[in-house]
């Protein structure tokens, strides 16, 4: 049987907010068309460019920064590496001047207001999220390339295979949560052991680890930035930020200075029920709360659920003994695993599957991995996955105002104690009685999202999106 192989650094991206398939998916997907020029030289010739932005990208794209992201990516940013503090001043000088340098090589004309359009009216079938680039060369010719945008910063490109990295062997095939049990049963391996053998096909296992570690790193930054940028979130709402006051609350006035001496302090106050219950809420703002403002965050496994993975990966260093390296990267290895079997056999796309693909899909992530670092069984960790996921089934995506804000940054804090309790309740449960499978569950929410009203899918056409009166002035 064929298997998509997918690695952790496919799971986990490091990005710009405020959205995976909104902002980071088209400033891919505007990288590639350059690089696509520039393959097949053309890009000095290019004399005109448009972008035409179709379903759930034109709908809330403003919103999500789609228009911003893709004039990046064709000016030749990278979101790894583009400091997110010149965002701003790039876009206005693009606006202003009408110009841009595609691929930082070729100067053209470009208006965005005229030459990126949201046609709100219009979804491609392949996928909601499709945006195509139509270029007229100096010669007069046409080009023109469609791409997808399908979810955690996943793109493809019409016409070619949805997965570029299915012909990769890998020891352990897998497509399924059967197929992981059936790999680790065989073998004695945990979740994070497979997984880490399957990286070997990639790179080696110094390489993988230090990757990984670098992706904690991001988070980490991301959690300390966000408890302590204080304001309000961009796009009209007001939304005040939260997370700063909830942790000067918690941290009582005890003086630091970084990462390391706030984590003692957070350590110092206890394991009282509603004191950590307090600091999973703020780890999970803080990312949150950074990802609304275009700051720099890690697909886990997409933007709108950035907050979830680090705030329970935060949970169990801070309050389980998990501060190592080995624990650290055991936990993100079992998180990608998860993440990547929902992605095969469902969507990782709030625009095809509402919020359950996004909250839904990071929670039962988090679960499985916080489970396996607990001493949980694989199959333990894998039952944690399904009561995860199996209590978010059916959840819109609704955003207010096309931003990743309401409800959005508070469906993080609920998505991370969910994935604490369904840990906790997989610990001390025999997964030998349980009624609902992982693979079952998947299923069912892939069901779920077939029939859910295309309305409830990152369209801000439904829910809390049309009944919550709010004036937006940049919306």
């Amino acid at each position: 049987m064929s298997h998509e192989a997918i690695s952790v650094f496919d799971m986990f991206k490091i990005g710009v907010g405020p959205s995976s398939s909104h902002t980071l998916g088209p400033w891919r997907a505007a990288q590639r068309f350059t690089a696509s020029l520039e393959a097949q030289n053309l890009l000095g010739k290019v004399g005109e460019l448009r972008v035409i932005l179709y379903g759930s990208l034109a709908k809330t794209g403003v919103g999500h920064g789609t228009d911003v992201a893709v004039q990046l990516g064709l000016a030749g940013d990278d979101p790894v590496t583009f400091d997110v503090n010149n965002i701003n001043a790039k876009i206005d000088d693009i606006r202003r001047m009408k110009k841009m340098v595609l691929a930082a090589k070729h100067e053209i004309g470009f208006d965005p207001a005229e030459d990126i359009e949201f046609l709100v009216s219009e979804s491609l079938p392949y996928h909601p999220n499709g945006l195509s680039f139509l270029v007229t060369l100096t010669d007069g010719n046409t080009i023109s390339e469609t791409y997808y945008s399908v979810g955690g910063g996943f793109v493809v490109k019409e016409g070619e295979p949805g997965n570029a990295k299915s012909d990769v062997h890998l020891p352990f095939p897998i497509n399924t949560a059967d197929e992981l049990l059936h790999w680790c049963m065989k073998t004695g391996l945990n979740i994070s052991d497979v997984v880490m053998e399957n990286e070997h096909a990639w790179r080696s296992e110094a390489e993988t680890k230090d990757g990984i570690l670098n992706i904690w790193r991001v988070m980490k930054e991301c959690i300390f930035r966000g408890c302590h940028t204080e304001g309000i979130l961009p796009g009209g709402l007001q939304v005040k930020r939260r997370g700063p006051a909830l942790n000067k609350k918690l941290v009582a006035g005890r003086p630091y200075h970084h990462y390391e001496d706030w984590l003692k302090i957070v350590q110092e106050g206890g394991t009282n029920f509603t004191y950590i219950l307090d600091w999973v809420s703020c780890f999970a703002l803080a990312v949150n709360e950074e990802n609304a403002s275009f700051g720099r965050v890690v697909t886990a496994p997409t933007n709108g659920a950035a907050g979830v993975i680090p705030a329970v990966l935060q949970y169990y260093i801070a309050f389980c003994g998990g501060n190592t390296d080995e624990k650290i990267i055991q936990f993100l290895l079992t998180a990608s695993e998860v993440g990547s079997i929902f992605k095969k056999g469902a969507t990782i796309s709030a625009a095809m599957g509402g919020c359950q693909a996004e909250i839904g899909v990071s929670s039962a992530m988090a679960a499985a991995a916080l489970t396996e670092c607990m001493g949980g069984t694989q199959r333990q960790s894998l039952m944690a996955a399904e009561i995860a996921m199996e209590h978010h089934l059916g959840m819109t995506c609704d955003p207010i105002g096309g931003l990743v804000q309401v409800p959005c940054i508070e469906r993080n804090t609920m998505g991370a104690i969910k994935a604490i309790t369904a840990s906790q309740l997989a610990l001390q449960s025999t997964p030998d009685y349980a009624k609902v499978s992982l693979d079952s569950v998947i299923k069912t929410m892939w069901d779920t999202a077939i029939d859910m009203n295309s309305k409830y899918k990152e369209t801000a056409d439904g829910g809390l999106a049309v009944n919550v009166p709010l004036s937006l002035s940049e919306c």
